[in-house]
């Protein structure tokens, strides 16, 4: 590449192709601590499941499958190595998801009672619940490709976009209180706003007294028994990216899926079970996901059918998904120049449907 990724352009192609798995490098960062002691083996058991084609025109930078615990695919690709942490972008809210479930959290406490400056915001009346599901009636505009406006202004504030000409420096936990305008109730339709993930990061911190970092360590990076840490980005003031700045190796990524599959539980039950697909057919994305019966649950995507299948999904084709009964684990980070592209989330879906039917039946 003759010109190098900078903080204007590291989330645009090419320059995401280098920049996704360089995040520390242009982002601040706070380690997720892993366990040398306590790794997950996954002891190897090779099987052709995707194709070449397939894996290149989904701009995969790295893909891990897991079947029984066994490792039974795995490839990389632009500079990608198993050691090389990529970001996960919106598969980061899945993470927090499973750490709000370990930390068992009151979730129909109102977010004010822990964060009680913002009672002057649209947050006013909304619960922990709420946020996890993205059904806050909060007016935000998850406009990925917008160049200016109140996304702008947040990405600013996390770190994540430079600063304009003579622009006083933000910080997060500052940004929610410009969010005053309601869209509607809380517990209304299915309404992706990624800000409401990192106001969850904020609780979770003022619930505790602990760095989201280092819970997230304890809670979820040690117990799954991960290789190598894990970091996530922060903003000038340490606050966390909760929404998007998770960066961990693709072993790791699965080896959560892993957990997933063999600890299970009331929280993992209910993120298959509990989420409302009418809600999902009133927001926005059912359209990327045609034809397929889904629900939102607790910061997870659930494909409903016999069985379930879980599963994680960033911007620029970050994936993990988690077929429980199968025991089956998918991890997939890519570099996809759109933010959100129909054709190869279809090609994903549609990869991943064929191995299930494949796999259930080995």
């Amino acid at each position: 590449m003759k010109e190098r990724a900078t903080l204007a352009n590291w989330r645009t192609a090419p320059y995401n192709r280098w920049a996704f798995h360089h995040v520390r490098e242009l982002v601040p960062s706070a380690e997720i601590a892993n366990d040398p002691a306590r790794v997950t083996p996954l002891p190897a058991a090779p099987a052709k499941l995707f194709d070449e084609r397939f894996l290149s025109d989904t701009d995969t930078d790295g893909i891990v499958a897991l079947h029984r615990g066994r490792l039974v695919f795995e490839r990389y690709f632009n500079g990608m190595t198993a050691e090389t942490p990529h970001i996960l972008m919106s598969v980061s809210k899945s993470l927090l998801g499973l750490v709000v479930g370990e930390l068992k959290l009151d979730v129909e406490r109102q977010v004010t009672s822990l964060v009680p400056e913002l009672e002057g915001t649209a947050y006013r009346g909304a619960t922990i619940r709420h946020l996890l599901d993205m059904r806050a009636g909060v007016a935000f505009n998850e406009d990925y490709l917008a160049t200016a406006g109140p996304i702008i202004e947040y990405r600013k504030s996390t770190g994540w976009n430079p600063l304009g000409p003579g622009e006083a420096a933000s910080d997060l936990n500052s940004f929610f209180s410009t969010l005053k305008e309601k869209d509607g109730s809380h517990w209304g339709r299915f309404h992706y706003i990624s800000p409401n993930t990192d106001l969850l990061g904020w609780v979770i911190e003022r619930a505790t007294g602990q760095r989201f970092a280092d819970l997230a360590s304890k809670l979820l990076w040690k117990p799954i028994g991960a290789e190598r840490s894990a970091y996530i980005t922060v903003d000038r003031l340490g606050a966390p990216r909760c929404a998007g700045g998770v960066c961990v190796t693709v072993r790791d990524l699965a080896r959560v899926g892993l957990w997933m599959c063999k600890t299970g539980g009331a929280w993992i039950d209910d993120l298959e079970r509990g989420g409302d697909p009418k809600a999902w057919d009133a927001g926005s994305f059912g359209p990327y996901y045609p034809g397929l019966s889904m629900h939102y649950r607790s910061k997870w995507y659930t494909l409903r059918g016999t069985p379930p299948m879980l599963f994680g999904m960033g911007i620029h084709g970050q994936n993990l998904f988690v077929d429980r009964t199968n025991e089956l684990v998918i991890a997939k980070v890519s570099s996809q120049a759109q933010p959100m592209d129909a054709v190869r989330i279809g090609l994903t879906m549609r990869a991943v449907a064929d191995v299930r039917k494949a796999l259930a039946r080995a």
